[in-house]
């Protein structure tokens, strides 16, 4: 009795308020030509709470029931707003508004509200509640019934009936009549025909991120019912960010069993967190302190990139060639898309060969923790289905469940062991690697999905690695898998007493409370956010054109190594050029800058090199383990550019 004596001031309050602060929105949905559409209305939750916080707060505790005077109000504040424009001869009645309540920026995304997933409790039932995570299931679009019409048979009262989606849109009427202005107590009502309205229905499966859960943990997932028009705006891979209202669902009709509760938040609101992410992190001053930062190595350029890598897996003594690798992985080329439609890949793919114990787990970690989506899988631990997708039943319906490829869409998948996997598995990855989609035909389902990713696999030599034998027969992979990755390392643990012993003094002295000189060493290294933002920053905003010199250089060095490649034909394909150009054009983009010059496709060519077991045409690139930060890299270039570009002349076709 109370709240319904209550509703009209409340709706008028809230009508108030939207028509003060949101009257664009109402005047863009009365502009909008459709009338039998769902249109959203979005209102920012902070916002509500400046302008009347018990309001906010009744929104807050009693969702139910007040998103519902929301979606009254937001209509009532639509005929008001039509009214003006009907009056200059525009505007179209609108029959369906739904407010959707953004919690970004309010006190609502404390942990509190804002649980992971797994956290989940009985106490946030009813409450407005904010969970993020990952899609990884999206069901088919369904209709529902949204309400029924009823009227009372003895005193001709009309009233809604709204089904319940706790226990399958069942409907439960009323034990006697609702009027409020008659004394009635009639238990017969009539349904009245033609006043059934149905609405689009979609149940979606989210599942936490593994990134914020501690090791043993298992992400838990929860189904998110989306209704009108939700329906359909993400789907299996997406980050997402979803309000809603946390309830319950149940079986009514199972006699003599016991009843169990499976938890379902009712969604109001869904924001996709994909592109968010790279833009919310640099604000102007980082990229003011990146501009000064390489104003400061204009004239020794190679020593302010030098320092950069410093900051890749600083742990680790070393091994320069796979720092570089790995943030030349990262960062990635441009796409192309040629006239015919075609597309070139932008990302790289970098595979690890190399002996037990020389890091290549570190790195792999490590660069998925500098990508802003990331999934570390292991080759044993993972079949072809986990990879790509696969199909299960759920409530007599097929559909698809994403795998670890199509959950890193857009980001890095590492695959540490990858010589563990099985070859059927192997094979999968062929199409998700340089077409960069999953075509599926699993029970009757047939789609290709976007798996726009970075491949960084890591394995050990199949045996003892022989030096004379060709990479395919040394790893026990294809020709045509080796193909796909831009850069192979190969690390070979030799002996060699004068490394042996900077290692162990470094290892040392990094367990010693006094580091003295370390300390200024690792005053020059950059920061692990730092990094992770200029990163993100050089991939978003730099699309390096090649100059004439360095497609020169590439070209040359591509036909040298189609004459000479006869050990190692399956790396030197055309695909090795497109790596070279894609190498050259991430080099330009660490180097912050817009156009490929010489030195960058003469470190692209000695990235490739290092990968080149038995048809290197540069003797000094030596074995990428042993690679250190040299002193003065700018001479150390010089020299190798000096040696690259002999070769290169020596060959016919070099001006």
């Amino acid at each position: 009795m109370a709240s319904a004596a209550k509703k009209p001031s409340h709706v008028q309050d809230l009508a108030a308020f939207l028509i003060r602060h949101h009257s664009h929105q109402l005047r863009s949905i009365a502009l909008s030509p459709d009338p039998k559409l769902h249109y959203p209305l979005y209102v920012n939750f902070a916002e509500l709470l400046d302008d009347d916080p018990p309001l906010a707060q009744l929104v807050f505790s009693q969702p139910t029931e007040y998103l519902r005077f929301l979606d009254e109000a937001a209509l009532w504040a639509h005929k008001v707003v039509l009214e003006d424009l009907q009056g200059l001869g525009k505007g179209v009645k609108k029959e369906f508004i739904h407010v959707r309540i953004d919690v970004s920026g309010s006190p609502l995304e404390c942990p509190e509200t804002f649980p992971s997933i797994g956290r989940v409790r009985v106490k946030h039932r009813g409450i407005l509640l904010t969970l993020k995570g990952t899609v990884i299931r999206s069901g088919a679009i369904k209709m529902y019934e949204g309400e029924r019409k009823y009227m009372c048979q003895k005193c001709k009262h009309e009233f809604l009936v709204y089904p319940e989606l706790e226990s399958r849109n069942s409907i439960r009427l009323p034990s006697y009549c609702p009027s409020q202005t008659k004394a009635c107590e009639g238990t017969k009502f009539a349904h009245l025909e033609g006043s059934i309205s149905c609405h689009d229905y979609q149940e979606i499966k989210i599942q936490e991120s593994t990134h914020v859960l501690g090791v043993g943990a298992i992400p838990r997932s929860i189904p998110v019912i989306l209704k009108d028009d939700l329906v359909d705006i993400v789907k299996a891979g997406d980050d997402i960010i979803v309000t809603g209202i946390l309830t319950a669902k149940w079986s009514p009709d199972l006699k003599d069993v016991r009843c169990d509760l499976d938890p379902v938040l009712v969604a109001n609101c869904i924001r996709r967190t994909n592109e968010l992410k790279s833009e919310i992190d640099i604000p102007d001053d980082v990229i003011a302190k990146f501009k000064q930062f390489w104003s400061d190595f204009k004239d020794t350029p190679l020593k302010g990139r030098n320092a950069i890598l410093q900051g890749i897996c600083p742990q680790i003594f070393g091994l320069f060639t796979v720092k570089l690798a790995v943030a030349l992985t990262l960062i990635g080329g441009v796409q192309h898309v040629d006239a015919s439609g075609t597309k070139v890949r932008g990302e790289s793919h970098l595979l690890l060969v190399g002996d037990p114990g020389t890091g290549k787990s570190q790195f792999l970690k490590f660069a998925a923790k500098l990508s802003n989506r990331s999934v570390i899988t292991t080759g044993l631990g993972s079949t072809s289905a986990g990879l790509t997708v696969t199909a299960v039943k759920d409530g007599g319906e097929w559909m698809l469940e994403a795998g670890a490829l199509v959950l890193a869409d857009g980001g890095l998948c590492c695959i540490d062991e990858f010589d563990s996997m099985r070859e059927h598995d192997r094979a999968t990855i062929h199409e998700a690697m340089e077409q960069q989609t999953i075509s599926v035909a699993k029970a009757g389902l047939v789609t290709t999905l976007s798996t726009k990713t970075i491949v960084f696999g890591a394995t050990n030599p199949k045996g003892q690695y022989d030096p004379d034998q060709s990479l395919s027969v040394n790893t026990a992979l294809s020709g045509p898998l080796l193909s796909r990755f831009d850069i192979v390392l190969v690390l070979l643990d030799t002996k060699n007493p004068e490394w042996d012993g900077v290692v162990s003094s470094h290892i040392l002295s990094e367990g010693e409370p006094d580091k003295g000189k370390q300390d200024e060493n690792l005053a020059d290294i950059w920061p692990f956010p730092m990094l992770r933002r200029y990163i993100h920053f050089v991939k978003g905003f730099f699309k390096p054109v090649l100059t004439k010199e360095a497609e020169i250089v590439i070209s040359s060095y591509y036909q040298l190594q189609r004459k000479s490649a006869t050990d190692n034909a399956a790396r030197t394909t055309v695909r090795m050029l497109e790596s070279l150009i894609r190498l050259a054009q991430a080099h330009a983009r660490l180097m912050f800058r817009n156009e490929v010059t010489r030195l960058d496709a003469i470190t692209a060519i000695l990235c490739i090199e290092s990968s080149m077991t038995t048809s290197a045409i540069v003797d000094s690139v030596g074995n990428a383990l042993h690679s250190n930060f040299t002193e003065n890299p700018d001479m150390e270039y010089a020299k190798q550019e000096k040696l690259i570009l002999e070769k290169l002349r020596s060959f016919d076709e070099f001006p």
